[in-house]
């Protein structure tokens, strides 16, 4: 199972756990955050970000998911990327990670585009207008 790990500005990723365990009634196995504080020692959260993806490797990789590429979070898990081990993407939102969580049993490939393809679907306008000749 593909682990994820959310490396995020202070409170996101704990958010973002609560919202998944409320979709999902009860905490995702596999799935652990990481919220940067201001001033936070980036030696230290890049200490963190490693110790969190060896425990959430177990030989199927791990999807980092931050908020804002070039934000702290971001540049701290670049250094920790691994192409086929550990992938890194940004722009986190709930569609991305409810996707990447639905399909975390297939390969981290496909965990990364279907976390992708979820942002993309997932941001779309929610029209409640009355539109002319609708009943």
């Amino acid at each position: 199972m593909v682990g994820i790990l959310l490396m995020t500005h202070a409170p996101l990723g704990a958010a973002f756990l609560a919202a998944c365990a409320h979709v999902f009634r009860g905490p995702t196995e596999h799935l652990e955050a990481i919220d940067v504080i201001a001033d936070q020692d980036l030696g230290q959260v890049q200490d963190l970000a490693a110790a969190a993806i060896k425990r959430l490797d177990d030989g199927d990789g791990v999807l980092v998911i931050t908020d804002v590429k070039g934000g702290t979070p971001a540049n701290c898990c670049n250094r920790l990327a691994d192409a086929g081990r550990v992938e890194v993407i940004a722009g986190i939102s709930l569609p991305m990670l409810l996707r990447a969580i639905t399909y975390r049993r297939d390969t981290l490939d496909v965990v990364v585009e279907m976390a992708l393809a979820g942002a993309q679907s997932g941001a779309v306008r929610v029209d409640n207008r009355i539109r002319v000749g609708e009943a």
